[in-house]
């Protein structure tokens, strides 16, 4: 049923040149038509055994669930069942639209999947320098050259430690899903992918293969209508028979299949992508506390003396639910930034604003208008005779189109106005050259507090 590549010639393989076959998928069987059917059918079956050898190893005895009154958490589907093959042989002798390397980071030969890059020749290498590496949990696509394949998707899988087994387990997802989106994104429907695990690297076989299924199927719950195959090749005895008995959990035939594998899944299968779900990290959102409708106001009666005190401090229905500590946060941020600006100057031994822009010390005698004209000549012409492009992308100050009288808007974000990062007399140049084709005409400030969500502001 699930044919080596040594057998590929009596079902009509072609010999390539360097001896081996080219499968077509039409040799290999579909899983919705295989006739193998997993030993969870087998009612006289030792319990203790069936549940050493098909539940999660990772899950303990006490955490899987029964089947009474449970919902299936993968259904039937016949549609997604027909696009899914086993095979038993290597990816690259199928002829498909992709085939899937595992690889390292750096894509090197050595680390890649073993015979792929001596089937597809020395280009397949040459064109992996190129690349820049891989990122572990990420994808990437060659060309395929000399195999029978379109192209080639290169992924790198997680190293496996128990301590970070989680993190392990969402990365061998990532890369499942990154190969199939890579397959989409380039207009191709068809992928044999190997088992993306080494014994390098230590991951357990059957939970990487827990993941791999689960991972598949639920991309093929969103996109099936723009992939139709996705091959499960194995290279060894002991992994065929780990995704005989996995895949009907997954990917049920039957009612039958289905029934018997809401007993047989692990605790985790994952969220809508097949990642493993950490409780402990999901955003948790309150509801608003409620709010108090004050009663309507009574005319004032006459108090004792000696109540007064007490009839203040309950004066106000928000002390009932406002956090003090919280309010004591309150404080105007434009304020807090002030005081900021004016330690900074202090720090730099009396640096003075005013004097830098030509205005004296605060409360001399001002500027006459042939002395501002002067600042302003000045400034306008080192302004125009700087590249200022690093103040314009802070986004600081810039125009925002015109107001409803046709007036031309100028926009400013306070928090955008970082001290630390910022050259103070650059931007003043720099305002001074942007305010410069506007000063004859009226025109229109929009100020942001510095306490105004971004979103609104890019809004």
């Amino acid at each position: 049923m699930y044919r080596p590549v040594a057998t590929a010639a009596a079902t009509g393989g072609v010999p390539t040149d360097n001896g081996d076959y080219v499968v077509t998928l039409d040799q290999v069987p579909r899983w919705n038509d295989a006739e193998i059917r997993s030993s969870l059918e087998y009612e006289n079956e030792d319990p203790s055994f069936s549940k050493s050898f098909l539940s999660d190893p990772l899950t303990s005895p006490g955490e899987e669930s029964g089947s009474n009154g449970l919902a299936s958490r993968f259904p039937v589907d016949h549609e997604i069942n027909s696009k899914i093959y086993l095979w038993r042989g290597q990816p690259w002798n199928l002829e498909v639209d992709a085939v899937v390397n595992s690889t390292n980071e750096s894509m090197d030969e050595v680390h890649s999947s073993q015979g792929l890059h001596a089937a597809a020749g020395p280009g397949l290498a040459e064109e992996c320098t190129t690349l820049g590496g891989c990122r572990t949990g990420m994808a990437k696509v060659t060309n395929a050259y000399d195999l029978p394949a379109r192209r080639v998707i290169h992924t790198v899988g997680p190293k496996y430690a128990v301590k970070y087994h989680t993190a392990a387990e969402n990365a061998l997802s990532h890369c499942y899903r990154s190969c199939l989106e890579l397959l989409i994104e380039n207009g191709l429907r068809s992928i044999a992918m190997g088992c993306i695990y080494t014994e390098a690297k230590n991951y357990p076989r059957e939970p990487a293969a827990h993941v791999a299924i689960r991972t598949v199927r639920r991309l093929l719950e969103k996109q099936k209508d723009k992939i139709t195959a996705v091959v499960f090749c194995t290279s060894t005895s002991s992994d065929t028979e780990i995704y005989k008995r996995l895949l009907p959990l997954y990917f049920p035939r039957d009612k039958h299949e289905e029934a018997v594998a809401i007993s047989k899944l692990p605790a985790d299968v994952g969220d809508e992508n097949g990642e493993t779900i950490i409780h402990e990290r999901k955003i948790r959102i309150k509801p608003l506390p409620k709010k108090v409708i004050p009663k309507p106001s009574q005319p004032p009666a006459e108090v004792p003396a000696s109540d007064v005190g007490l009839v203040q401090r309950n004066s106000s229905y928000l002390d009932t639910y406002l956090d003090p500590a919280f309010m004591s946060l309150m404080k105007d941020p434009d304020q807090r930034r002030q005081e900021q600006w004016e330690k900074t100057a202090q720090a730099r031994g009396g640096w003075n604003c005013a004097k830098m822009l030509g205005f004296g010390d605060i409360g001399g005698p001002p500027l006459s208008a042939a002395e501002e004209y002067s600042l302003h000549s000045r400034c306008l012409a080192k302004a125009n005779s700087l590249n200022l492009s690093e103040i314009a992308e802070m986004k600081i100050l810039y125009r925002g189109g015109v107001d409803s009288e046709g007036r031309p808007v100028m926009v400013v974000v306070g928090a955008h106005f970082l001290l630390r990062c910022l050259e103070l007399e650059r931007f003043i140049l720099y305002v001074v050259k942007e305010f410069e084709p506007l000063i004859q005409k009226p025109y229109t400030i929009v100020y942001f507090h510095s306490a105004a969500s971004l979103q609104v502001i890019i809004a």
